[in-house]
């Protein structure tokens, strides 16, 4: 496997709630997960967890891999990661309101907060 298809490949094995899409992947492409079906996006929250991994990796913005490794000290590296997701989801909802670009100070220091 090329090392981005491991990485999605653990993302999908930390979440068997979400594996049985993988079985028939032309019905999943094909379903519209929106917000009134009251079910998270899989592939959002997937996506997600790989863009924490990103910038836990390359430190982006500087400063996030330390916020990540108190969380992940206090839960698990898993949990971080969906306490991360969910500041994410809020930062790029905001940039997409106010036509701007993601508020990497304002993301980073709502992690910051939050692993105290």
């Amino acid at each position: 496997m090329e090392p981005l298809e491991a990485q999605i490949a653990t993302v999908i094995e930390d979440h068997p709630e979400y594996q049985a899409l993988f079985e028939q992947p032309d019905k999943a492409v094909e379903r519209d997960f929106s917000p009134e079906d009251g079910a998270p996006n899989p592939f959002l929250h997937m996506g997600l967890h790989l863009a924490i991994r990103d910038q836990v990796a390359t430190d982006r913005p500087p400063g996030i891999r330390a916020a990540f490794h108190k969380l992940a000290a206090r839960h698990s590296p898993h949990d971080a990661e969906h306490s991360m997701a969910e500041m994410l989801g809020q930062a790029l909802w905001q940039a997409q309101r106010s036509g701007q670009p993601p508020n990497e100070r304002a993301y980073l220091e709502q992690i910051l907060a939050s692993a105290g």
